[in-house]
C-alpha cells in the first residue's frame, strides 16, 4: 500500500494513517487507554499496521480531539463519543445541503428571490 501512494501525496493525506498509538496519545494529551475506549465506543477505528499496531490519522486525530474535550469538561465517554457523532453527522448533512442548494441555484437562476426583485 504505501510504496504505491507517492509520500507527498500521503503527507497532504488527512486520512492515511500516519500515527501510531503512542504519538497519537502524545499528541492528544491522553492515554492510550482512552484512544481504545474511544474506538470501542466506535467513535474511530484506526486501521492497522501489517504488525497489527493501530494507526491513526489527522482525521481521527481531530475527531479524538474533540472527544477529549468534551471528557475534560466532565461528560461521560459514551456521550463525548455520541455528541461527536452526531455534530460529525450534522457537518456532513449541512455540507450535503450547501451542495444541493448550490446545484439548484445554477440549475434554476429565474426562480431565485432576486431574479423576480
Amino acid at each position: 500500500m504505501t510504496a504505491d501512494i507517492p509520500l507527498s501525496d500521503r503527507l497532504d493525506d488527512d486520512d492515511y494513517p500516519a500515527y501510531t498509538m503512542g504519538r497519537a496519545a502524545e499528541m492528544l494529551g491522553a492515554t492510550p487507554a482512552f484512544l481504545r475506549a474511544i474506538g470501542e465506543a466506535r467513535l474511530i477505528t484506526p486501521l492497522r499496521s501489517e504488525g497489527g499496531h493501530r494507526r491513526y490519522s489527522r482525521y481521527q486525530l481531530r475527531i479524538a480531539a474533540r472527544a477529549r474535550e468534551l471528557v475534560d469538561r466532565g461528560t461521560p465517554i459514551e456521550a463525548a463519543c455520541r455528541i461527536v457523532i452526531l455534530e460529525d453527522q450534522l457537518e456532513e448533512a449541512q455540507r450535503i445541503n450547501a451542495e444541493y442548494r448550490r446545484r439548484a441555484g445554477h440549475e434554476a437562476p429565474d426562480s431565485s428571490p432576486s431574479a423576480s426583485s
